[in-house]
């Protein structure tokens, strides 16, 4: 069986696009893409290529950009040509020169593959005309279903190893996936090895050019295709091919691993609206920092946050971590993950420096002002407190079967729900009640009455003022 016949069959097996669907092919011009544009010419696909000049090696880089032109006319398709200022672009970004080309990369294809919507093949990005094969400036946006790179066995291989060393999780290991969410990309050429690609182009004559900078080992990739896996073949021989075997083995692992994850996250995650209740007791009995990534990265948070998640086990209610859009509170024998500052969520932290708090009533507005200019509140929309007594974070939420506070006027605590009785309240004025919270104390029933032991004195220097609009 001939690479033609198996690169047709691992598409049909592994469902990665149909005979009728239109292609956009990533040709640098090296071996391996040239290969793919070869098979997808002689497979009878509908496709057109796209090159990335990243002027990364001067003339060498329009070298390259010329050849790959040159294929427009060889298979009757057309070129898509991007010019980069990487070394720009990384320096802007602060990431390396290989990080840079990858973002580059990935964001031009992403405009050119699978993007209806979005105007693909921006007027920049063509060079030449359509007579030389090559897309053009004033050319019609060119539609692709779906994206090819030429990453290959031995790509996969440098990968997982690569990724060992790294450090990465188990999702590391299991390698490049043949079919990716980014630009609609497949790798159909995953399961062939580089030896396979260099005897398919030698038997067809296909002429390619090569990137000098491969021979450097200034780069990751190249240090361990150049150096590393060379070296560790001198005492295991079938080195790439085991990598290989433990890429799949790593699959199905995974596999196993997030369906338990899955069955623990429906045990452990009770959901309230926007909102995520874990039991602290629960989650720590399993003695296993892997679970609380699991659960915590859903929201955004970092594998580097599960240490802070653990301190806050022992905090104190209302204490606290965040990230850009979630918050995860310590509430008694809780941690619950809200979204900030949503008027959908039900437990909400205020800090010092917040002045404004959305929430299901209204507005929360909070102001320190001195008790000189201070006028007595104690509307059902507005209170004043006593600000030496109060220590943040505060806790806004809604009020649960339990809690108990002491109302203005008296010394003896009541449950919140005996006092709603008392206030003739309705059901669904229950329902909706809120408290709000410092350290376990409820200091105010919003819109109801304020905690006794938070009023104002004639000693208070300092008074807060806290409104409902």
């Amino acid at each position: 069986m001939n690479l033609l016949f198996n690169f047709q069959k691992k598409i049909k097996e592994q469902n990665l696009f149909q005979p009728k669907d239109k292609l956009l092919v990533a040709v640098s011009g090296g071996v391996d893409s040239v290969v793919l544009c070869e098979l997808c010419k002689q497979a009878g696909y509908d496709f057109v290529i796209a090159h990335c000049n990243f002027q990364l090696r001067g003339e060498e880089s329009d070298r390259d950009e010329l050849f790959v032109s040159s294929l427009g006319k060889k298979y009757g398709t057309e070129i898509l040509v991007k010019k980069f200022d990487t070394v720009k672009y990384a320096k802007e970004n602060k990431i390396s020169i290989q990080e840079a080309a990858r973002d580059l990369r990935y964001s031009w294809f992403a405009q050119l593959a699978g993007s209806r919507e979005s105007g693909v093949g921006s007027r920049e990005s063509g060079v030449g005309s359509r007579e030389s094969g090559v897309w053009s400036q004033d050319a019609e946006p060119i539609i692709r279903d779906y994206l090819l790179t030429a990453h290959h066995a031995d790509d996969n291989a440098e990968t997982l190893l690569m990724n060992f060393c790294r450090g990465t999780g188990l999702h590391g290991l299991t390698g490049i996936p043949v079919i990716s969410a980014i630009a609609s990309v497949r790798r159909p050429l995953l399961e062939f090895s580089k030896v396979e690609l260099l005897a398919f182009a030698k038997e067809h004559k296909l002429e390619f050019v090569e990137d000098s900078s491969n021979q450097s080992s200034e780069y990751t990739r190249n240090l361990f295709r150049n150096e590393i896996i060379p070296a560790i073949s001198k005492v295991y021989p079938q080195v790439k091919e085991n990598l290989l075997d433990n890429i799949h083995r790593f699959k199905e692992i995974e596999h196993l691993y997030s369906i338990v994850i899955d069955e623990l996250k429906k045990k452990l995650c009770k959901k309230k609206g926007k909102e995520i209740y874990i039991s602290v007791k629960q989650l720590l009995g399993y003695q296993n920092k892997a679970l609380i990534y699991n659960i915590i990265s859903d929201h955004g948070f970092s594998e580097k946050q599960v240490e802070e998640v653990m301190k806050l086990a022992g905090s104190e209610s209302g204490h606290y971590i965040e990230n850009a859009s979630h918050r995860i509170i310590k509430h008694r024998h809780w941690f619950i993950i809200a979204p900030k500052q949503d008027a959908a969520a039900i437990n909400i932290i205020i800090k010092e420096s917040d002045k404004n708090i959305l929430f299901a009533l209204g507005t929360l507005s909070l102001e320190i002002v001195s008790s000189i200019n201070y006028k007595s509140q104690t509307a059902n929309t507005g209170v004043c407190l006593d600000a030496k007594e109060i220590t943040f974070p505060l806790l806004l939420r809604k009020w649960k079967t339990g809690d108990y506070f002491y109302p203005l006027g008296m010394k003896k605590k009541k449950k919140v729900s005996r006092f709603f009785i008392d206030q003739k309240l309705s059901k669904t004025e229950k329902e909706k009640a809120w408290v709000l919270e410092m350290n376990q104390k409820i200091i105010w029933v919003v819109s109801h009455r304020i905690d006794e032991r938070f009023k104002i004195t004639e000693k208070t220097k300092l008074v807060l003022k806290i409104a409902v609009r």
